[in-house]
């Protein structure tokens, strides 16, 4: 049963994945080190940036595909948010963040 969902980080899930040298979790832990781009810090740190721009068209979710992909254009951007019509500001605004990280 499902109590709750919250959409997180490949960083978080990494982190809430446990500890790397039990046996059944290394191809998990194999996963998120070839995919992670950003340690937990730094993803909690960018979807916080993002998060601030108040922007209602994104979703939390988006938030975490922001911060997994790491989007370096528009056009990357616009990929990973298929379903949200940002403006060319909107999209430049999150863009300019991304590229601290």
């Amino acid at each position: 049963m499902i109590i709750s969902k919250k959409p997180v980080t490949m960083a978080e899930a990494a982190s809430l994945a446990g500890d790397s040298k039990d046996e059944e979790k290394k191809p998990v832990h194999g996963y998120f080190k070839k995919f992670t781009n950003l340690s937990k810090k730094d993803a909690d740190k960018l979807v916080d940036e993002i998060r601030a721009i108040n922007n209602p068209k994104l979703k939390e979710e988006n938030l975490m595909k922001i911060a997994d992909f790491l989007p370096r254009d528009n056009e990357d951007l616009s990929k990973i948010l298929n379903e949200v019509g940002l403006s060319e500001a909107e999209s430049n605004s999150i863009l300019e963040i991304v590229k601290k990280y």
